[in-house]
């Protein structure tokens, strides 16, 4: 094959590898998953360290729960990407997800792993919502014995309102209400509504209101409120 041949050859080579992870990204956000998947696994081949290109395999497995896979994807672009705060949040979090639909012994074999994610996630990026929130939660659920705290749960929520009020109030109403204090989950998620007067921030309180609290009457004139 001739130099110019060998050019051209590789210029199309490239361009049609460019068309299928376009194709892809646009079944993607679709939400066509399974096309998807496809056509970025044969990108991948000819570009085996494409970073998004990995990031959408990795969020497809997630979409499908396929932890494991998800996992391999994430730890690569976070080995390419070291300081990239997403990335560290995206593998700890699949790695969060496998632990919960594991027993509970191989659970606590992976709980350094999630939490050291989700602290260097924060750590990498003093806005990161995502991981404080993912902080939060692991903290409260966690026993004590393993690392749980709800110490360590406020002081992430407390960052959270520094970053959003929105996010903060919801972030301790969601600690109030898993500890049973009802009265002050409600001050908290009215706040967080009174603000956002969001499809989140209503279905949190309204949930609060019928489920936990027990007041159907409540949850039913704001429920009528917030559709009006």
């Amino acid at each position: 094959m001739s130099i110019l041949k060998l050019f051209f050859f590789l210029i199309s080579f490239q361009l049609m590898a460019n068309s299928d992870f376009e194709k892809a990204e646009q079944l993607f956000q679709k939400g066509k998953f399974v096309e998807a998947k496809g056509l970025f696994e044969n990108h991948l081949k000819s570009n085996p360290n494409h970073t998004k290109t990995l990031e959408y395999l990795g969020d497809i497995a997630g979409k499908e729960k396929n932890w494991d896979e998800a996992i391999l994807y994430y730890k690569k672009i976070k080995s390419q990407f070291p300081k990239n705060a997403d990335y560290h949040y995206k593998y700890g979090g699949a790695f969060g997800m496998k632990a919960k639909e594991s027993n509970k012994f191989k659970a606590l074999g992976m709980i350094d792993e999630i939490e050291q994610s989700f602290l260097t996630a924060a750590k990498l990026d003093v806005k990161h919502i995502d991981s404080r929130w993912a902080l939060v939660m692991l903290y409260i659920e966690l026993p004590g014995i393993v690392g749980g705290s709800e110490t360590k749960a406020q002081k992430y929520a407390d960052e959270l309102m520094n970053l959003s009020k929105i996010d903060g109030y919801l972030a301790k109403g969601f600690i109030d209400e898993y500890f049973k204090r009802y009265a002050k989950a409600e001050v908290n998620l009215k706040k967080a509504h009174e603000i956002g007067n969001s499809k989140t921030t209503f279905q949190k309180l309204y949930d609060l209101y019928k489920n936990k609290l027990k007041q159907p009457q409540k949850a039913e004139e704001l429920k009528k409120k917030f559709e009006k």
